[in-house]
């Protein structure tokens, strides 16, 4: 359950909803499988895997809740062909080309003759909300899925008044100085991968398990490139890679993390998820107001 990648959106008005009133929110649109002429439908499910469970967990404050989306298969290049096969039969036919409208009718037509035997695929977008510190925290590491679980909450709550978070430095202007200088805060450390990016001529650098420090480096940076991905760690209890836009990806809960949960013998599933929610939202509920603090506090302009 432990979240892997990091999108964190402010909420810009008080969340006033209790776990039981955010519950019966969600519940109208829990998820349903997919119908055989729907390309995909997304609800709400039990963030804990059990079927008729919740659809909110509540842990000291934090609420966790879980979208699920279901999509149907269909290959591209598969439609694509039927679609041509249909089209020359026609223009065949009728001894004419056929026009942009008439040919976008059979590839619709074609997709959802086709859907009804396409094989489906599901996944989870997990998230929680931190009330006291006015943030939703969403587990993924495509803006897309962000945006569907942001889309499926406001549908539920009529509005959700959430933006990403901003900071008054731009994050890529420190990092770059972190790099240039080799100095960072003294519970920040520079890991081994980044990316460096060429504003003028959008040249891209990636480096992996690499000595930072190294001189190529910074003659990269002098060059005009500027970091875009830093791979940093935070006083040795978080790893993750950041990027330009304060998203978190391959985030990892470090020994000092994971000590506390192999302390506590929980007995079944539902305790232990419980266990490793708590520890997690009081972890990242303190290092959060860090990171904004790390590029000179939240914009809130």
């Amino acid at each position: 359950m432990w979240f892997k990648n990091l999108s964190i959106f402010r909420l810009t008005e008080a969340f006033t909803l209790t776990p039981a009133e955010l519950e019966q929110q969600l519940s109208p649109l829990a998820f349903r499988p997919c119908g055989p002429h729907e390309e995909f439908t997304l609800g709400w499910t039990c963030p804990i895997n059990k079927s008729g469970q919740q659809l909110v967990h509540p842990s000291n404050g934090f609420m966790m809740i879980c979208g699920k989306k279901e999509e149907r298969v269909l290959p591209t290049a598969v439609i694509n062909e039927l679609v041509q096969e249909k089209i020359q039969e026609k223009e065949d036919q009728q001894a004419r080309k056929l026009s942009k409208k008439e040919r976008t009718e059979i590839k619709d037509e074609i997709i959802f003759e086709s859907l009804p035997k396409a094989f489906t695929f599901s996944r989870k977008i997990y998230a929680y909300v931190d009330v006291k510190g006015g943030y939703l925290i969403v587990d993924s590491a495509s803006s897309k899925s962000s945006e569907d679980l942001l889309s499926l909450l406001r549908k539920s709550l009529g509005s959700l008044p959430a933006i990403p978070l901003n900071t008054l430095d731009k994050p890529s202007t420190i990092m770059t100085q972190w790099l240039l200088t080799q100095q960072t805060p003294s519970d920040l450390t520079i890991e081994d991968e980044c990316e460096l990016r060429s504003e003028e001529s959008g040249s891209i650098i990636r480096c992996k398990k690499h000595d930072l420090s190294l001189p190529e480096i910074k003659n990269h940076l002098d060059s005009g490139k500027e970091a875009i991905k830093l791979a940093l760690n935070w006083s040795d209890r978080l790893a993750f890679i950041l990027n330009e836009n304060l998203d978190i990806k391959r985030l990892k809960f470090l020994d000092l993390i994971q000590d506390q949960v192999s302390d506590i013998d929980a007995p079944d599933a539902e305790t232990q998820f419980d266990v490793d929610f708590s520890i997690m939202s009081a972890e990242l509920s303190n290092f959060i107001p860090r990171l904004l603090e790390l590029f000179g506090g939240e914009n809130q302009a």
